[in-house]
């Protein structure tokens, strides 16, 4: 399988990132950490290993990113105006830094995708940004922000709020069309820790049914638990929909 670990200086984090690229060719997927971690954690947890078909066969090609959650959602006694416009650096590395990078390796249309927090920010992006992308695959997402931040609210982080711009978004928004045009499937389960997940994805199931906005969101058992074994068994299930096999 081809890999490669790529370092780059960002200009808009001015900080040192990486990104590490899995597989040569196919629909390219913009993958996202769980909370806290880097570019390596689906290396390290076994997804690319559980996707290696997929992968060698050329259907699909993984950019994973570094996150600076430690800067933003996780710092809890930081202070949150800086932390929202942490958040809002970091939207704006991965679509005018990231996304040009992906493109100049693969021209195919990207989906995005990621796992726990890595699904907040997948959806925040693609839902943001759905020009740039052909559809999100988040699972067990907590979408959210009051979690993160105590109730705290200001316009940076209203940007970052799927749970609070996309009630507010009018009927007639070009976005709608959008997003009705590309693939949203969310998930999560109803087992250990996924709690919040599943309190979250069923507001916002409410919300798309309200916006006439066509998501997947699916509800696995009480067995499945906030945890990388399922995330396995979902991204395969999911996968082939996204490829339009399905």
């Amino acid at each position: 399988m081809y890999r490669e670990e790529y370092g780059h200086y960002s200009w808009i984090l001015d900080k040192d990132m990486r990104l590490m690229i899995y597989g040569h060719s196919g629909m390219p997927l913009l993958c996202f950490p769980t909370q806290n971690s880097m570019a390596n954690n689906y290396e390290d947890f076994g997804m690319i290993d559980q996707l290696a078909d997929f992968i060698e066969e050329g259907r699909i090609q993984l950019f994973a990113v570094d996150s600076v959650d430690a800067e933003s959602w996780s710092l809890k006694e930081g202070d949150k105006e800086w932390r929202a416009a942490r958040q809002e650096q970091y939207f704006h590395y991965i679509t005018d830094e990231v996304i040009p990078f992906m493109r100049s390796r693969n021209d195919q249309v990207p989906a995005v995708t990621g796992f726990s927090m890595g699904a907040n920010h997948a959806l925040i992006t693609f839902l943001r940004r759905p020009d740039l992308f052909c559809g999100v695959i988040g699972l067990s997402g907590v979408y959210d922000s009051d979690y993160f931040f105590d109730g705290w609210m200001n316009g940076t982080l209203y940007e970052s709020s799927p749970e609070r711009f996309l009630p507010q978004m009018p009927a007639d928004h070009p976005y709608i069309r959008l997003y009705n045009e590309r693939r949203i499937i969310l998930c999560c389960g109803q087992g250990a820790w996924e709690e919040d997940s599943l309190r979250t994805l069923k507001y916002l199931e409410s919300v798309f049914r309200e916006k006439g906005i066509h998501a997947w969101c699916d509800f696995w058992g009480y067995d499945v638990n906030h945890d990388w074994p399922w995330w396995y068994k979902q991204m395969r299930y999911f996968l082939p929909y996204m490829l339009g096999d399905q």
